[in-house]
């Protein structure tokens, strides 16, 4: 067995969740294509640097995706957990996914997309707040918010402001 590929006991479970064509070509080696999905994700390697040993890396991405899109993999792993449950080996109070490896976008970290309209006072009050080096939240929520609301062209939206003397 090479490495992130899948044993023959895994296979035995996981074998009879996989979608069998109905019509149409069906799929050559099935573990073969779910090993060059496993190596793909646990290796990081893009699609492209797949190994020649599991056939042209454009299949292997279609049927990932199309799995993907069908819910395979979440019928797998809700057979999987159901039979570790069954098991009394799971415990569904400290179930989670683990994020750290999750990529977010620049705008998730406060970097804002190219070419969109900043929010330059919430960002500095944001900014102040974090630096306050307090060790509780508190400071956070008992500031209040220290700009004035502003509409795009830079005119105030307070109702003292737009009535007439």
């Amino acid at each position: 067995m090479r490495r992130y590929e899948l044993t023959d006991e895994q296979w035995t479970v996981i074998e009879p969740l996989l979608p069998h064509p109905g019509t149409g070509r069906p799929l050559l080696a099935p573990r073969a294509m779910l090993n060059a999905m496993f190596w793909v994700l646990r290796s990081g390697a893009p699609w492209r640097d797949l190994p020649e040993r599991f056939g042209p890396w454009e299949t292997v991405y279609y049927h990932f995706n199309s799995w993907r899109r069908r819910g395979v993999f979440v019928r797998i792993l809700e057979a999987l957990q159901l039979r570790l449950d069954a098991k009394g080996q799971i415990d569904w109070d400290l179930w989670c996914v683990d994020g750290t490896m999750v990529r977010a976008s620049r705008s998730a970290a406060g970097g804002g997309k190219k070419g969109a309209l900043k929010s330059p006072s919430t960002t500095h009050w944001v900014a102040r707040a974090a630096d306050s080096g307090a060790s509780s939240t508190w400071s956070l929520t008992a500031t209040a918010f220290p700009s004035r609301r502003m509409s795009r062209r830079g005119r105030s939206t307070n109702a003292h402001s737009s009535r007439k003397s």
